[in-house]
């Protein structure tokens, strides 16, 4: 005697068999009949259908020369002697209502040379004590069995079986998987062989791919299964509900991997996760040991109801051992023998035996217990007539309204469970007359219903097109997946959604569960697209990406990336638009890849704005510059007339050889100005503002227009346009005007036109109109010079401090400027100390460090000229805004001019700041005003500071330039 003891997928029942089928003749029980069937056929297969029977409660296959029985425990012949006989799973030897069968088969089923005990560990210490002589076998199991947590049913692995425990549980679930998943198999303990082998079938050929079962599949059925997910810790066992105890757990659980391939398990359907203790308790193998085990008198007196039913009550002899809960078989026979008809035909042995034969007929039906009494009473009593067996047509009369095959599932199943009833009487050969003949019948009619059940259980929980597709998924060579130019996906013929770019969108359209499963499909088969399209992506030239207006990254004509807000204006953050199915590292390469694109973008469209972190500027020029940067190369100069005072002549050498622009009104980059670089400005803009709406550009080359879209001030500075109410004015002729307003009221335009065209007079050209910036900037490409050029001794330092910058002259030195408050510092550039002492002084570091030129009495001549002359508009001025006179006359306000007369006799004058227009009631005052506490507005008093002195060398280049009167 052996026990053979180990946890699931050890090998166990195929040792019992090689063993047995070693031997002469042999018989092994088993727990389920569906596993009896499954080791039934496996045996015929090699020994041949005559040489082996297959005995279970309703189910009867015994060749005349069977050697080898395969049975149910309960259904084991014992009267007859074997070599070999086997129980599995023996430790339900503690279940409550079959326990004492498997008990009995312990202590008294033995076979002449070899008998052999499967099951648990946790029933080791019971065989040791009432088999003393077994000799013990511990078995590990061939695969490793871990714990994979909570998953939902739509997520869970292919190869997965599903466990709860009512029937109405199995069909919601099965419902489920096959709108999500194509479909799945269902197998209960209460289906017939056939059903259950063909619905076994239907998932070990891979038509589905997952598997809804009670816990009939822990019994040592062998399937090909990778993961087990509860969907239900909760049973009901007959008498009450309970949960799973961890041994129940693990033997469920443990039909996860086969042979050597590991297995895992886990919950689903809203299930809580497993506790940590009793998960170790599944992985370890490690269970508490059983206490009990269950007991019945097998010694029973047949001489009365009442004596057979004291044998059947009587108490256990061996602690430990206990009661079984009230059996069908026992409450049957004491519902009979109260029965005052069958007291009348049970006063005899014989009787009582056949009695009790009769109470052991199962209730395959499970209806209420009252109706099944009656229907053995009803056997009863018709096995008293003369012939002493049931009348051939009350037989018949049964099993004739269990032909119908129409139905539902239910319905079906209810008359499968009357079939099996008669099928079981039917192998009573006693009871009835011509049993092969019944045997037959009831076998006919439980396989045409068995048939109809599979096929309704297929038509109903498994939908063949989308198992095809979920079975081709597997392997992804066979998946017909069709996308078009337009980028609409067909998957097996069937639309399933539209691919743009790197993103999937599936089609909504269709909601019933078909059109779910099509769309996971399409999910699958489009992945492979993503991927390479991706990596087409990562690998792909400059040339091959465009930026559109609204801030989204074009790739062959397909949106693949979008901007958002970055760290800073000129560093936007690049997202990748692309659907779940992308990931790992083409996810990550075809993202860097996007950046980079972004960053040479931004390099090579505003090149002078990015190369002004790389001028070598220090101190007040590199505060002026990282401010333009961050506005995007234009800001309103008051923001930066501190730092502007603080320039030297190199400083405003290194600016404009970068491309900056210190203007009278606004510090800018004139480069910046055109139509491509405003653009991607103005995107910029919007994106770090996070506007929900990319705001349009203003219209390419105007130099003035009017503003129809209310968009903040901001945007216009960004684009290059002054704001002043509705009429916006571009930088650059902006600050021309402000140049020839300031000659105009110093008197100067009359001489520069006299003097036009005398060689000798050529520092006298309008200082506010340098050749070299006259042009409009959209027509001409202005190279900012590299860090190089503003390094050596050869930089054009001769730029003044102001807005004359652009002319080459030395305005700042040269033509003080009257300071009448903060507005009107901030609209004119900063200027010198107007002292004489300063100016002598000045006069004199001016003689002694360069060499006399011919415009020295001109420029004298230019300073001691009168200010705040008042002056009438030019064609030119006009021409350079390109605006109407009263457009005009608005301009020259906001710059702090007022006008005087009408037509002809129209002039202009610079207005002193206290007398200026204040903003009316309501409106807010200009941002370069402060007020006081009491409402009134501050008068700057900055300390104005002495030119510095410059020590220049009269062997220098520049010296030599000054000497010639160019720029």
């Amino acid at each position: 005697m052996t026990a053979v003891l180990g946890p699931t997928n050890t090998g166990k029942t195929h040792l019992a068999v090689e063993r047995m089928m070693g031997h002469s003749d042999g018989m092994i029980g088993l727990p389920l009949r569906l596993l009896a069937r499954e080791v039934y056929d496996r045996i015929v297969k090699q020994k041949g259908a005559a040489n082996v029977a297959l005995v279970t409660g309703e189910e009867k296959i015994i060749p005349p020369h069977a050697a080898y029985y395969i049975c149910t425990v309960e259904a084991m012949p014992l009267d007859r002697p074997f070599q070999f006989i086997a129980i599995d799973e023996i430790q339900l030897a503690a279940d409550p209502e079959r326990g004492h069968i498997f008990t009995d088969r312990l202590l008294y089923a033995r076979g002449r040379q070899e008998t052999m005990f499967l099951g648990s560990d946790i029933i080791r210490d019971w065989i040791k004590k009432l088999v003393p002589d077994a000799n013990f076998t511990s078995r590990e199991r061939l695969s490793k069995l871990s714990y994979r947590g909570p998953k939902k049913l739509s997520r869970l692995p292919s190869r997965s079986a599903i466990v709860t425990f009512s029937s109405g549980d199995v069909y919601a679930i099965a419902e489920l998987v096959r709108r999500q998943r194509g479909g799945a198999a269902i197998v209960m303990g209460n289906l017939s062989p056939r059903t259950r082998n063909a619905q076994v079938e239907l998932y070990q050929s891979g038509d589905v791919d997952y598997l809804v079962a009670t816990d009939a599949i822990g019994m040592g059925l062998n399937m090909d299964i990778d993961h087990v997910a509860f969907a239900s810790t909760y049973k009901f066992d007959g008498l009450m509900g309970r949960h799973l105890n961890a041994a129940e757990f693990s033997q469920i659980a443990g039909r996860a991997g086969r042979h050597m391939n590991d297995g895992s398990f886990g919950v689903t359907a809203n299930v809580e996760p497993l506790d940590d203790e009793l998960v170790e308790q599944i992985e370890d193998h490690r269970f508490e040991k059983l206490r009990h085990l269950c007991w019945r008198n097998r010694d029973l007196p047949f001489n009365t109801t009442r004596d057979l039913i004291r044998a059947l009550e009587q108490p256990p002899k061996y602690k430990g051992l206990v009661s079984p809960r009230d059996p069908d078989d026992y409450r049957t026979l004491k519902a009979l023998a109260a029965d005052p008809d069958i007291q009348r035909y049970s006063q005899n042995a014989s009787k009582v035996r056949q009695l009790w034969q009769v109470c052991q007929v199962p209730d395959f039906r499970r209806t209420m217990h009252d109706v099944h009494v009656r229907l053995l009473k009803q056997i009863f009593m018709n096995l008293q007539d003369r012939s002493g067996t049931l009348p051939t047509d009350w037989i018949a009369g049964h099993l004739r309204k269990l032909e119908k095959s129409d139905g539902d599932i239910d319905t079906l199943a209810t008359r499968i469970a009357h079939t099996r009833t008669w099928t079981y009487i039917s192998h009573i050969s006693d009871w009835v007359d011509d049993y092969k003949h019944w045997q037959n019948v009831a076998r006919r009619i439980e396989d045409n219903l068995s048939d109809a059940l599979h096929e309704r259980l297929t038509q109903r929980f498994v939908d063949r097109r989308t198992a095809v597709l979920v079975r081709k998924l597997r392997d992804t060579g066979q998946l017909e997946a069709v996308i078009n130019d337009t980028g609409e996906v067909h998957v097996e013929g069937h639309f399933v959604g539209t691919l743009t770019g790197l993103r999937f969108t599936a089609d909504m359209s269709s909601g019933n569960s078909d059109g779910r499963t099509l769309r996971n499909a399409g999910n699958k088969a489009v992945a492979r697209e993503i991927t390479a399209r991706a990596q087409a992506i990562s690998s792909s030239e400059d040339e091959e990406f465009s930026l559109s207006d609204q801030g989204e990254i074009i790739w062959k004509e397909m949106t693949v990336g979008r901007l958002s807000k970055g760290e800073s204006v000129l560093r936007p953050k690049v997202t990748l638009l692309a659907s779940e199915q992308l990931n790992g590292v083409s996810l990550e390469q075809s993202t860097k890849r996007l950046n980079d694109w972004v960053t040479a973008e931004i390099e090579k469209r505003l090149n002078p704005l990015v190369k002004l972190a790389d001028l070598p500027l220090v101190g007040a020029a590199r505060g002026i510059a990282f401010q333009v940067s961050e506005n995007l190369g234009a800001l309103p100069r008051f923001r930066v007339n501190d730092q502007i005072r603080n320039l030297d002549k190199k400083d405003f050498g290194r600016l404009k050889f970068g491309g900056l622009r210190v203007g009278y009104e606004h510090v800018f980059m004139p480069i910046l100005l055109k139509p491509d670089p405003t653009a991607l400005r103005c995107l910029l803009w919007a994106i770090h503002e996070e506007r929900s709406t990319i705001p349009a550009p203003p219209p390419a080359g105007r130099v003035s227009f009017e503003v129809t879209e209310k968009l903040p001030r901001n945007f216009y500075l960004t684009a290059g346009y002054a704001l002043f109410d509705t009429l916006a004015i571009r930088l650059d002729m902006l600050d021309r005007l402000a140049g020839l307003l300031r000659r105009a009221s110093r008197g100067l335009l009359e001489t520069d036109t006299a003097s036009n065209g005398n060689t000798a007079d050529k520092t006298e050209k309008p200082e506010a109109e340098p050749k070299s910036d006259d042009t409009d900037p959209d027509l001409t490409e202005t190279a900012p010079a590299t860090s190089e050029n503003v390094q050596g001794e050869a930089v054009d330092t001769s730029t003044d401090s102001g807005a004359d910058a652009d002319t080459g002259t030395t305005d700042a030195s040269t033509e003080p400027v009257e300071t009448e408050g903060t507005a009107d510092e901030e609209a004119t550039p900063p200027v010198q100390d107007d002292t004489a002492e300063d100016k002598s002084v000045a006069k004199a570091d001016a003689k002694e460090t360069q060499p006399s030129s011919p415009d020295t009495s001109s420029e004298t001549s230019k300073k001691d000229k009168p200010r705040n002359l008042p002056f009438k508009p030019t064609h030119e001025m006009l021409s350079l805004v390109g605006t109407t006179r009263e457009q005009f006359t608005l301009i020259l306000e906001n710059l702090g001019y007022g006008a005087k007369g009408e037509g002809d006799e129209l002039t202009y004058q610079k207005v002193p700041f206290k007398k200026r227009k204040r903003p009316a009631a309501g409106q807010k005052p200009h941002k370069g005003q402060k007020k006081k506490p009491d409402g009134k507005k501050f008068k700057p008093n900055h300390p104005k500071q002495a030119p510095k002195a410059k020590q220049i060398d009269p062997d220098s280049p520049f010296a030599i330039l000054k000497t010639l009167n160019t720029k």
